[in-house]
This record gives C-alpha cells, structure tokens and sequence, in this order.
C-alpha cells in the first residue's frame, strides 16, 4: 500500500471520530438557537411522608402566635454550635402531622400553599387568630447525584424547586465517560419504586414527570462502555487478558510490516 494512501486513510478516521464525537456528548441536540416554548404547567412540590416541615404562625398579637410555634434549637457538632434552627413537624407514615392545639392534620398530597390555607381556615374558624399568617418550608429537601458525575453526592435545596439539569450542574455535570442518554432518576411515590430514564441529548427531558425532581430522589448517571471496560481490564490481572493483549498487538505488527514491505 502507497504511504500516501495511509496516511490520507488515518487521517480521514481521525476527523469521522473527531466529527461524531460531539453528538455524544452534546446536550439538547434538536433545539433551535432561538427558541420560545410555552411551559404548560407550573410546578409545586407536594408533601410526603417522612418530611420535615417548618410552619410559622405570627399575628399582630404575638401572645396568641406563641402556642402555635416549634421553638428555636442550636445543635451542637463537635466543641461549636450552629445557627439556631426551628424544631419541625415529621410528617409520619399515616401522612400526618400533630400540631399544636389544632392537633391531627393530613398533609400528605398537600403543597406548602394548600397546607398554609388550611391552618388559616382552622385557626380563624376556630376564632384562636383573628388574621393569622402562616408560613410553610421544608426543611428537608434533598437530591442524591451519583454515577459518573464530577462530584457525587446528596445535596440540601433550600427552596422547594430543583430540575434534573440543575441537580447534575450541582454535582459538576457529567464527567466525559457518562452516558447522555442513559441518566435514570430513580422516585419512591405511592409505595412504589419507579425508575425512569433520560437522553439529555433530547429535548424530551423537559417533558418528563421527573424533570422537576421531588424529596430524596436519586439520580443515577451510567458509565458508558469505554468505563466499564477500563473497569473490567482494571478488575481482572489473569494472564488470559494479558495473552490476548499481546496477540492483538502482534497481529497489528504483523499488519503494519506486511504493509510496508
């Protein structure tokens, strides 16, 4: 074979490999540059069993407020304290909470919204406050990222709003062996486990029911297959891997001396 055909050969490889290479790793692929889509519907994370809710009651007369709130704690980590923090309402297995004076409330299925007019209908009801104000958070909101991300780990929200994008930016994006079209958010509702998977080289992502990520789901992104063979050659020492390793490059030597002959 003439020199110059193999190297033109290599070269034509080279930029194939080059030019494909960013469709795999390139997110939202069939998107315009310019492009205005309509969200259908808002978001509001409802209320599960085993969260952690902080609820505030004031009024113009703080007295009446005072049997109504969880008071302020400082927990201690190691020799220091941190920041005071409110004692919350653990919402239990039955999907309610025991609040003060009102007692027993079901909250499961509610959002903070639903769950802040509800205590302001029964506390003026029940003619404890006149003009109650009611505020609602959660004060254990969290997201697990894990897979080949830069930084895996659980991350605390601070409101009550995170989507699929935002949580794998907070664990650095993907690293290059992650595969984009194979990130699995992984949701306990209604007693079920439910795993679903997303192609973030698609638009389709932003009409996923996992695409606003709710209390403790878990996303999980897969390593793609030049991972998971660094891992298996990393897994196995025998000398088989070794013998084979070394006949391919023989062949290859072979190959190359035939050529130049």
């Amino acid at each position: 074979m003439n020199l110059r055909y193999l190297y033109v050969l290599i070269c034509l490889i080279v930029f194939l490999t080059a030019c494909s290479a960013p469709k795999e790793v390139l997110y939202l692929q069939d998107i315009a540059t310019i492009k205005q889509e309509k969200i259908e519907k808002g978001y509001e994370v409802k209320i599960h069993k085993d969260d952690l809710l902080a609820i505030i009651v004031n009024s113009k007369d703080e007295e009446l407020a005072l049997p109504f709130n969880m008071p302020m704690v400082s927990y201690q980590i190691g020799s220091n304290y941190n920041q005071p923090r409110i004692v919350g309402y653990l919402v239990d297995q039955n999907g309610d909470i025991d609040f003060p004076v009102l007692g027993k409330m079901h909250v499961q299925g509610l959002t903070r919204m639903q769950l802040t007019e509800l205590i302001k209908k029964k506390l003026s009801e029940g003619d404890l406050i006149k003009d109650p104000i009611v505020t609602v958070q959660f004060l254990n909101f969290k997201v697990s990222v894990i897979g080949e991300v830069s930084r895996p780990g659980t991350f605390e929200i601070s409101g009550d709003r995170i989507t699929l994008l935002e949580a794998l930016s907070r664990a650095g994006d993907l690293t290059i062996h992650g595969r984009r079209d194979r990130v699995a958010v992984i949701r306990e509702e209604n007693g079920e486990r439910i795993i679903r998977y997303h192609d973030l080289r698609s638009s389709d992502i932003f009409n996923s029911p996992c695409y606003y990520l709710q209390q403790n789901d878990i996303v999980y992104v897969e390593p793609n297959k030049a991972r998971t063979g660094q891992s298996r050659v990393n897994s196995n020492n025998s000398a088989s891997v070794w013998l084979s390793t070394a006949s391919v490059l023989a062949s290859i030597a072979s190959l190359l001396i035939t050529i130049f002959k």
